[in-house]
């Protein structure tokens, strides 16, 4: 399985699927990350958390716990 979190700057990545329960997955599904949107990974922390994206044509950052749960290709 392939990760948000295993993509190195500067690609884009489309989301195959949301892993995750309840609450978690309603909020990244809130930030407009769904099925088939396309991810730019812009940049990450030093330490790799937090990562900063750009999806729907806005900029937002997620935690590595939060990118493990969307599975991409």
């Amino acid at each position: 399985m392939y990760t948000l979190r295993d993509v190195k700057c500067d690609n884009t990545v489309s989301v195959v699927k949301l892993h995750g329960a309840g609450a978690v997955k309603r909020r990244i599904m809130d930030m407009g990350i769904t099925k088939g949107t396309d991810i730019y990974v812009r940049k990450m922390a030093p330490l790799g958390d937090p990562i900063e994206i750009t999806v729907r044509g806005y900029e937002l950052s997620l935690r590595k716990e939060d990118a493990e749960m969307i599975e991409v290709g």
